[in-house]
């Protein structure tokens, strides 16, 4: 069986970083390809920017970490040429024994602040130089860890009453600013016809 053919965004790559990209496969159709984390906002901006790449679309940003302890934790991004029709998934293996840091791409795309927030919030990397680097799904004062890791336990660190001891402690809203925790701030930005369902009352259906 003749072997997948990768995105030619490969040999570019190779050509422009040399040994800044580490390896690639191709797995289901689709090319990934690993980089070196020390490079890995120059390239990422280079896919961005190149007008023969044209990534302009960064459609996730996300981590796996495998059961095998010895692997490496893996950052993910997946990125879309919406002109091409074409996608690319590059990864970054980030050791486990070291500082788990990588640097923000919000610059790149204004969508990754959230994304990078919620790798953050359940894996424990941090994004130098992410404009408000905190917690997004739990609390910010949270204290069992990181949710998603392979060492965190299935029940939490805490016990039951514990954990609803401090879930019902915790203050949210002292977190946030009052535009954040408000739509009336936003409000006239909805649609002139929402807005007036809004006003009748009417919430909509579940196609």
């Amino acid at each position: 069986m003749t072997a997948p053919e990768p995105s030619p965004s490969v040999a570019a790559l190779r050509a422009r970083f040399g040994d800044a990209v580490v390896r690639h496969r191709v797995s289901c159709g689709d090319t990934i390809v690993w980089v070196r984390g020390e490079r890995s906002h120059e390239i990422l901006a280079w896919l961005r920017d190149d007008p023969g790449q044209a990534f302009d679309y960064l459609t996730d940003v996300t981590a796996v970490e495998y059961r095998d302890a010895e692997l490496p934790l893996e950052m993910v991004y997946q990125l879309r040429a919406l002109a091409r029709r074409a996608d690319l998934r590059v990864k970054i293996e980030l050791d486990k024994a070291a500082p788990l840091e990588v640097d923000s791409v919000c610059d790149l795309w204004s969508g990754a602040n959230w994304l990078e927030r919620e790798v953050f919030d359940m894996f424990g990397v941090a994004f130098r130089g992410h404009p408000d680097l905190r917690r997004i799904l739990m609390w910010d004062t949270y204290a069992e860890g990181y949710p998603l890791r392979k060492d965190f336990p299935l029940r939490g660190h805490f016990s039951r009453s514990e954990q609803t001891r401090q879930a019902l402690a915790a203050n949210p809203e002292s977190h946030y600013s009052l535009e954040e925790l408000s739509l009336a701030e936003t409000y006239h930005e909805i649609p002139e016809d929402m807005r007036e369902r809004l006003q009748r009352g009417e919430h909509g259906e579940v196609a």
